[in-house]
C-alpha cells in the first residue's frame, strides 16, 4: 500500500506547487508588468486618493451628476461582492414596476425632457455593475445637467464627446461612456 500511495501524494504536492503557487505568481507577475492598471483594479484616482474603479458603476443621484444604469446588487447598489443580475424575466410584474418608477423618476428629474428614455438607464446590466451607458443616455441628461450647473447643454454634450469611447475593436458593443469618469470631469470644470 505505501507504494501506491507516496506516489500520488507526491504528485498531489508537485500539482499543488505548481498550479497553486507556481503559476497564480507567473500570470500576476506577468499581468503587473503588461496591464499595470487593469491588474491593480483599475482604480480611478483623484488627487492621488482612489475614488474608485472604471469597471464598477457608482450611485449618482445629485441632479448635477451623470446617473448610471440601476445596480441588481443588494442590500447596497454597485456591490462587488453581490454581482448578479436580478433574473427577473422580461414579464415579470415585478420588472414592469421597478422599470416604471425608474422611468417615472427620470421624468420627475427633467420634466422638460420630452426624448423617450434610453433602456440602459431604467434597466440594469447582466451584472449589475455596469459603470458605462450608452450615449444616447447620456445626451438625455444633458439638460437636466446643464441646467443643475447653470452652464449650456451644449457645454455638456462636448463633455460626452470628449469622453466617448467607441465600439471594442471598432465592431463589438455600442459607443459608450464611463459615468464615474464623466462624473470626475464635470466636476473638474468647475
Amino acid at each position: 500500500m505505501p507504494a501506491i500511495l507516496r506516489p500520488a501524494i507526491v504528485l498531489l504536492l508537485l500539482m499543488t506547487a505548481l498550479t497553486g503557487l507556481a503559476y497564480p505568481l507567473l500570470i500576476t507577475a506577468v499581468a503587473q508588468v503588461l496591464f499595470p492598471s487593469q491588474a491593480a483594479g483599475s482604480v480611478v484616482l483623484r488627487g492621488g486618493r482612489a475614488v474608485g474603479s472604471a469597471l464598477i458603476g457608482q450611485s449618482f443621484s445629485d441632479p448635477g451628476h451623470f446617473w448610471g444604469r440601476p445596480s441588481a446588487t443588494a442590500p447596497q447598489p454597485y456591490n462587488g461582492t453581490a454581482s448578479g443580475g436580478s433574473n427577473l424575466g422580461p414579464l415579470n410584474p415585478a420588472l414592469a414596476d421597478a422599470v416604471k418608477a425608474r422611468i417615472e423618476a427620470l421624468r420627475t428629474a427633467d420634466p422638460a425632457g420630452a426624448v423617450k428614455v434610453p433602456v440602459d438607464l431604467v434597466t440594469a446590466s447582466s451584472s449589475g455593475l455596469d459603470p458605462e451607458i450608452s450615449l444616447a443616455a447620456a445626451d438625455f441628461q444633458a439638460p437636466r445637467i446643464a441646467q443643475a450647473r447653470h452652464t449650456s447643454v451644449g457645454a455638456v454634450t462636448a463633455l460626452i464627446e470628449a469622453h466617448a469611447r467607441g465600439r471594442v475593436l471598432g465592431f463589438l458593443g455600442e459607443p459608450r461612456v464611463n459615468v464615474l469618469e464623466l462624473n470626475l470631469a464635470l466636476d473638474g470644470s468647475r
